[in-house]
């Protein structure tokens, strides 16, 4: 006969006495957001922890309780666990109650009825807010120096070409010529501008000055800025604005560099896209509801995938090869947090890119 291995004889008593004090406690003791959710995300049960960072979410909507959206998260792993019957696992940002940002790793599984079917799913969320913010700062060790030189080496050359161009246009005295050099010249200012205080925004933990602001102002502001140059890539750029918006407490420099880079990465988008013969790029700025306010910047370009979506907001990351540093969007999302706003993104390859960022109001 083959010996059978027991169970360890618990002769000290611990476990039957921890089991029987901490039992009906252990998953609030857990050190992670543990909740069960209904076919409709809302909140059937939620832990301690849960209720500690959150508040007692229960018989709300899930998605309602982490980032204040009546829409589900985008890759929601419990959205795919009700669909396929699945254990899943991915990342979200949800904001706390006291208005900060926090990474989490959520893992999904389905509570089963008899007929095997999901009547409910188990979600367990754990803070690695610290995990990520260190991994970011290595990838920026280990990227920026590169990518940046390599951008910046291509804006000089750039420049090089264009005021080769112009000096040749004073040696033989043609006007035409110059005016083309110093177009690309100028164009390549504007470039290095942009890339330099991308990366000083990036880079310092500047605090927000909050001022009081016109949202509609910021936004004309903006669209003047960019005018010419979109009407220099055959693209129509416009902006409805609603006049009834008040004055609010906004942070203004943070939010004029989150336009342009929204706006220019619009504009990139539409002159890439070579399989339409118009082009538009449409901001507005109005009421989301009564409380918060929305900037919206819309497209008609090339659109983007579900994987560039969920990797577009990263630092370093670029679809543009050599023509991007991949720190546009990740400064949007910076300035986003900051004030403690949120980020919707509706998008589709060959259909264009609808960015919404929405503010609460504050007098």
């Amino acid at each position: 006969m083959t010996d059978q291995k027991q169970p360890p004889k618990d002769k000290s008593g611990v476990l039957s006495n921890i089991a029987g004090t901490y039992l009906d406690h252990i998953i609030d003791l857990l050190p992670c957001y543990i909740s069960i959710q209904d076919l409709e995300h809302r909140l059937l049960f939620v832990n301690q922890s849960f209720k500690n960072d959150f508040g007692d979410g229960t018989g709300k909507l899930c998605h309602s309780v982490y980032n204040g959206s009546p829409n589900v998260c985008r890759a929601c792993p419990v959205e795919k666990t009700l669909q396929d019957k699945r254990t899943h696992i991915g990342e979200k940002t949800v904001q706390l109650p006291d208005g900060k940002i926090c990474q989490m790793l959520i893992q999904s599984a389905p509570i089963l009825d008899a007929n095997s079917e999901v009547e409910a799913v188990i979600e367990m969320g754990t803070n690695i807010t610290r995990i990520k913010k260190s991994q970011k700062e290595l990838t920026i060790l280990g990227q920026s120096i590169a990518l940046l030189s390599h951008g910046i080496k291509n804006i000089l050359e750039g420049l090089q070409g264009g005021a080769y161009v112009v000096d040749e246009a004073f040696n033989e005295g043609d006007i035409q010529l110059a005016r083309k050099g110093w177009s690309i010249v100028n164009k390549n200012i504007f470039d290095i501008t942009d890339v330099v205080q991308n990366v000083l925004y990036s880079s310092k933990n500047r605090p927000l000055q909050y001022e009081m602001v016109s949202p509609g102002q910021l936004v004309q502001d903006s669209v003047q800025l960019f005018r010419a140059k979109a009407a220099a890539m055959n693209i129509q750029l416009e902006a409805q604005i609603n006049a009834a918006l008040p004055d609010v407490q906004l942070d203004a420099a943070g939010i004029r560099r989150m336009l342009h880079n929204l706006i220019w990465n619009a504009l990139e988008a539409c002159h890439n896209d070579k399989d339409k013969n118009h082009h538009m790029v449409n901001l507005n700025t109005d009421y989301f509801d009564g409380n918060h306010i929305m900037f919206e910047i819309a497209d008609n370009g090339i659109g983007m995938d579900e994987a560039t979506q969920r990797n577009m907001l990263e630092e370093f990351f670029s679809t543009k090869g050599a023509g991007g540093t991949g720190l546009g969007l990740a400064v949007v999302e910076k300035v986003v947090n900051k004030h403690g706003g949120r980020i919707e993104i509706n998008s589709a390859p060959g259909i264009g890119t609808r960015f919404k960022i929405i503010f609460e109001i504050r007098h």
